[in-house]
């Protein structure tokens, strides 16, 4: 049913609705040239390339490119908006679309603008609307500029008179032109002979008689006619203005109009019968439909009658009525009141159960490290590499020790026979 309401509003709209976007988009960038918008937007923006007549026009014979159009749409009606005399800040390029759209339709509202359509309708960034926006705020900008269009003053086209000039060449000339036309000759061509008749003999022309007779052979004459005759035609233009070149034109124009109303009649007539047919499947369709959501309607409509009686209390219950509000109001209080409380129980044993998860993450972490570590046989070899470094080290200290005795026992020996030799020489003396 909505593509039967866009249809049928696209057909009171016109054929030429869908074009309607170029005009609007040509003028709209005229508007935005008069504001200088290449100094004011793309320049600042790092724009190399300036927007095109149909830029912000959907079509399919049109290149489309949906982030870039998007983009240059939103700074360019914050341009506007900021021109116009109303703070907007300018949009980013990772801005949410939904938002930078409301945001500007909600601007728009507020010059007075007429908006109804939804913001959905912008984010491709082209478009009718997506024209329309731009269009009305860059006229807003340029009545806050002072800006405004006048009337084109057109030049009063002076008519001036065509002088007639009584020439008897140019009346015989003319004179042929209608007995041409009359005789509806294929090409308007003037033979010299009859020209010759029609013109006035001038005076001081040399005579038949007087003529100079020709040395020449008559069959080179004949070729040499042959072959300067088609430079010898005088061809006539027949005027603009003259009646009978508009009659003609009618005539022809008539024939093509015939021509295409025939074509067009059947076009017409073929399109007449597809649409018939399809409004007669719609409505079969629409037929059925009803037919099956029948028992559903009549259900729907006795589930309402029950809902309407359940919302009206009966009549010996109209006095209590409002007690029994009350008490289900307090009812409801005291099942909130322990709703909330069997809540935040519960959110304290989630509470303990996270701390309790907690802990026995950890227990098993260091339980991983444990089996990790005995499982390991790094430690065994760091113990028996201390093993070799101490055996090696008992076994050095064993040789000092070995070296330091047999020192000492030098030393015992030394002082023993300088005792026995002292012993000696003092007995002798």
């Amino acid at each position: 049913m909505a593509e039967d309401g866009r249809r049928a509003d696209g057909e009171d709209r016109g054929p030429g609705a869908a074009y309607g976007g170029f005009a609007v988009m040509e003028g709209l960038l005229e508007k935005l040239k008069l504001l200088d918008y290449e100094e004011q937007v793309l320049a600042k923006h790092n724009s190399a390339k300036s927007l095109s007549r149909h830029y912000f026009v959907s079509s399919p014979h049109i290149g489309s490119n949906p982030g870039e159009q998007f983009y240059l749409f939103t700074i360019t009606a914050a341009w506007l908006i900021n021109t116009a005399g109303r703070p907007f800040p300018e949009p980013l390029e990772y801005d949410e679309p939904t938002t930078t759209v409301s945001n500007i339709l909600a601007e728009l509202r507020a010059f007075g603008v007429k908006v109804d359509f939804p913001p959905s309708k912008l984010k491709s960034g082209s478009g009718e609307h997506v024209c329309f926006v731009l269009d009305r705020l860059a006229e807003e900008a340029l009545k806050r500029t002072g800006f405004s269009f006048r009337r084109p003053k057109y030049p009063t086209e002076t008519t001036e008179e065509e002088s007639i000039v009584e020439d008897d060449a140019e009346l015989t000339l003319s004179r042929a032109e209608e007995e041409a036309i009359e005789a509806d000759d294929d090409e308007d061509v003037l033979d010299l002979d009859t020209l010759k008749l029609q013109t006035s003999e001038p005076e001081g022309a040399l005579r038949a008689d007087d003529a100079p007779e020709s040395a020449g052979d008559a069959a080179e004459w004949n070729l040499e006619v042959e072959r300067v005759l088609t430079q010898l035609r005088v061809s006539t233009r027949t005027h603009n203005k003259q009646w009978r070149s508009h009659l003609e034109q009618m005539h022809q124009h008539n024939q093509a109009i015939s021509s295409l109303t025939e074509d067009s009649k059947s076009f017409l007539t073929r399109l007449q019968q597809d649409l018939s047919k399809a409004v007669e499947k719609v409505s079969s369709r629409e037929k059925y439909i009803s037919k099956q959501l029948e028992p559903l309607i009549q259900e729907y409509r006795s589930v309402r009658a029950r809902l309407q009686q359940v919302k009206t209390p009966p009549q010996h219950l109209a006095n209590i009525w409002p007690h029994l509000l009350t008490h289900l109001d307090v009812v409801l209080l005291q099942e909130q009141e322990r709703y909330q409380q069997t809540n935040a129980r519960v959110m304290e044993k989630r509470l303990e159960l996270r701390e309790i998860s907690d802990e026995v993450k950890k227990i098993e972490q260091e339980i991983k490290d444990r089996d990790s570590s005995m499982s390991d046989g790094a430690p065994v070899v760091r113990i028996r590499r201390s093993l070799t470094r101490l055996k090696q080290e008992v076994v050095q200290m064993d040789v000092r020790t070995g070296v330091v005795q047999h020192a000492l026992l030098l030393s015992r020996l030394k002082e023993k026979s300088n005792m026995t030799r002292d012993m000696l020489a003092t007995n002798i003396t």
